[in-house]
Parts: structure tokens; sequence; C-alpha cells
């Protein structure tokens, strides 16, 4: 079955660099990086992955469609395709309003319908090499004339119902983080294949890729801690906030607290067991591409690659 695993470049891009290595060397079948507002381009860290790579494929399981316009994205996506051999995933959100307006100075309106335009004018750049759409968020008239992928597969960050419609009737998987399984088993599947068949497509096919964070843990009490300020810091955000609120957790948050029991339903930390144990629950939700996010050393962690090590030896 399936594995992914995250990557971000961090302090150091030569180690980001042999962790890729050892992803591909243990037989990952993908590597993914998300954009944050202020690290590294996301694309560029991609395109020195895939150099560093010969067969694992490289998505961005996050990058916000207001940060380029989609005939920009569309140039991205296309060349970091064509250079990595065909590897490449193109994953895309909205962000938060907290980052769109009070970082960029942009406007978060009607999210659902300015990616439902993005996603239009991208699938018309990919497949046909041209787009002449005018909306009401995103408008594109150009060719591309450039070597393509037609079928260059794109996800969508979506936690919402409405956007986890969109995502199963346009796009080809969707991108999830700090969702639960119970989350991903009664909300996610329902909506994407609600959305499927509004397109006349079966579920098969679409990948549910979620994020799920692991730690073979040296100090599983640091691990823990480290883990939990995460979600603290997630849950400040809005669209975060109503899936966990949605899981159970509206009171334990609201008290400002994130226990062991939220903990442990994200995450998996401590011996070997309990990061398949993680891996196990996310599938049986419905997750057909865990992709495994473990915790630095400095968090209590054994090691990246070790962590790495005990997951794909399931």
């Amino acid at each position: 079955m399936k594995l992914g695993c995250a990557v971000e470049a961090g302090r150091s891009l030569p180690e980001a660099l042999e962790r890729v290595r050892a992803a591909e060397r243990l037989g990952y079948e993908s590597v993914w990086s998300s954009q944050l507002p202020g690290s590294r381009d996301t694309a560029l860290v991609l395109a020195a992955y895939a150099q560093a790579t010969e067969r694992v494929r490289l998505g961005t399981a996050v990058l916000p469609i207001y940060t380029r316009h989609p005939t920009a994205m569309a140039q991205m996506a296309l060349t970091l395709d064509e250079l990595s051999g065909g590897r490449f995933i193109l994953g895309l959100g909205v962000s938060h309003q907290v980052t769109v307006e009070g970082m960029w100075g942009l406007r978060l309106e009607n999210p659902v319908a300015a990616m439902r335009e993005y996603l239009q004018i991208l699938r018309a750049s990919f497949s046909e090499g041209s787009a002449d759409q005018g909306g009401e968020h995103f408008s594109a008239h150009w060719s591309y004339s450039a070597p393509r992928n037609a079928q260059l597969p794109i996800y969508v960050a979506a936690l919402g119902e409405r956007m986890l419609r969109l995502a199963g009737e346009l796009a080809d998987g969707v991108s999830l983080w700090m969702c639960p399984p119970a989350y991903v088993r009664d909300q996610v599947v329902p909506q994407v294949r609600a959305g499927r068949e509004r397109a006349g497509k079966p579920l098969e096919g679409f990948e549910i890729m979620a994020a799920v964070p692991v730690c073979l843990a040296a100090d599983p009490p640091k691990a823990r801690d480290a883990f939990r300020e995460t979600v603290k810091r997630y849950a400040g955000l809005p669209f975060y906030r109503k899936v966990l609120d949605a899981s159970g957790y509206a009171e334990e948050l609201a008290r400002g607290e994130v226990g062991d029991g939220m903990v442990d339903d994200l995450a998996g930390i401590g011996d070997a067991a309990a990061v398949r144990d993680a891996v196990a629950r996310y599938r049986e939700a419905g997750v057909t591409l865990p992709a495994l996010g473990p915790l630095p050393k400095s968090a209590g962690a054994v090691g990246f690659e070790e962590t790495l090590e005990v997951a794909i030896a399931a």
C-alpha cells in the first residue's frame, strides 16, 4: 500500500535533500511540501528534490492560489512536471484570512467560487494548452507553447463540505491536515463521493491524501507536548477549528486545552506500534495515501529516517 511523507526544507536544504533520498530509498511513493508564508519557495524546493531523486513523486500539499495567477501557476506546474520527468502533483489551497488579507492585502471572498474558476483555467491550460475564460475572481486568455502533461494531477486542500464537493468534482485528490480519522470517514469521504457523482465519476481512483503526524519517540512526553503546541496553533485558525470542533473537541478547545486523547487521535507518537497504528487508523477511515510527517529530534523523536523505516516495514 502506498505511503508518502512530508519533507520540509526547514533550516537546512542539504539535510532535506538527504531525507528525500532516504524516502525514495525506503520505498515511499511520494514526498510532499507545503508553502508556508515565510519560508522558501516550495516550487523551487521541489525542483531541487527532483534533481536529487529518480522515482518518487513530488507534490505541493498546499500551494495558495492567491500567490500566483492561474496562468503563472500553470507555467510553474508544467515546467516542474517536465523537469521531474512527469512526477509532479499540484496541490492547491486558499490559505487563511489572516494570511490572505492581513499579510498580502488581498480579499478572501467566496473561496469555493474562486477555487472553481482557478481549477477551470488550470484544467483547460493543461489539457488544451490554452484557456479563454472570464470570471469574477480569475480570468485568463492565453496559450502555453512548451511541452505539457495534459493529465497533470491536481489536488485541493479541502476541509469544508462545499470545498470537498468541488474537489471531488474537478480535482484528482484532496490534501488533508488536522483531520482526525473519524472526520475523514464521516465528512471527507461522503462529500468527495457526492462531488464525484455530480461529475459522473466514480470515487475509485480519487486520492485522499492526509498528513499523518508520527514520531518514533526517544522521549514520548516531550514529543507529545511538542505536537500539542502544533495542535493549539492550528486550532486558532477558523478552518481547522471547525474540523476539530466537529470531531468532538469543541469544549476542550474552548477551555484552551489539548488533551492526550486529541493528540492520540491525530498522531502516532511512541513506539513502532503507535506509529503503525496511526497509519492503519487513517487507512481504515478512507485515506488512500497517508503522508507521514515525522517530528524532529528536538521534539523528542528518535529520528526522521528511523520513523520512516518502522512505518514502511508494517
